[in-house]
């Protein structure tokens, strides 16, 4: 059983974009803070951005600030992840999770590589 699932994912030379979406249950999506977080191979995990589902704050982590937008479609209990700009320091697997992460709600990532 599925609870997170993320997609959009794959190969985008520099200066491209992508846009990630997580398809989230409804009870993980009922907490009202959600996010991105990645982690590139042999590194740790990054948080990238949150939204707070209640009033529409949201965050970013300084290197992505400016580039990346996170947003959410309520109804559809779906998170989205713009990442425009793309550089390859951005190449990593991409999660969504609630904000703080609960370590039993991780899904399989969707891969995101930005080579030339």
């Amino acid at each position: 059983q599925v609870q997170l699932a993320e997609s959009g994912g794959g190969l985008v030379q520099p200066g491209g974009s992508l846009r990630l979406s997580c398809a989230a249950s409804r009870s993980i999506f009922s907490r009202n803070v959600m996010g991105w977080y990645r982690q590139a191979p042999g590194k740790g995990l990054e948080w990238v951005s949150l939204i707070n589902r209640d009033d529409g704050t949201t965050n970013y982590a300084d290197a992505v600030k400016g580039r990346f937008t996170i947003s959410t479609d309520n109804a559809k209990n779906t998170l989205y992840l713009q990442m425009n700009s793309l550089k390859p320091e951005d190449t990593a697997n991409y999660y969504c999770n609630t904000v703080p992460f609960d370590a039993r709600n991780w899904g399989q990532g969707t891969q995101v590589t930005v080579s030339s």
